[in-house]
């Protein structure tokens, strides 16, 4: 049988190669974890900047809400108040014209039960 040259310089050749793929293989992986990483922390960034925005138009419409603007905007509009020296308008329809009609809603009926409705049949009205 002959002896297979099995050498030292073999052998560190092989280690070192099978070295080599295992760093290569780690590298690969760490460069995937940062590529992820990285997608994360565009993700957070965007979300913190819209947090930081929400928080500056909620704080601008708070100050406005503390201000005397603010409250005559609301009492000139939804409170229909006036200031001395206005002069309120009041429309009023064309003349000759008919009122505008407001619909009241028609009550919906309500179900009567089956014994109700033959009791009324035959002992009925």
């Amino acid at each position: 049988m002959p002896s297979l040259p099995i050498s030292l310089r073999r052998i560190a050749v092989f280690a070192g190669i099978f070295a080599l793929i295992l760093l290569v293989i780690e590298f690969n992986a760490r460069l995937e974890e940062l590529n992820r990483l990285s997608g994360q922390r565009e993700v957070v960034q965007q979300q913190a900047t819209q947090a930081v925005q929400t928080q500056i138009a909620l704080q601008t419409e708070v100050a406005f809400a503390g201000s005397n603007q603010a409250v005559e905007k609301w009492a000139r509009s939804e409170g229909h108040y006036v200031q001395e020296g206005d002069q309120p308008v009041v429309p009023l329809g064309q003349p000759g014209s008919e009122p505008v009609a407001v619909a009241a809603p028609t009550p919906l009926p309500t179900p009567m039960p089956n014994w109700e409705i033959w009791w009324n049949l035959f002992f009925g009205e």
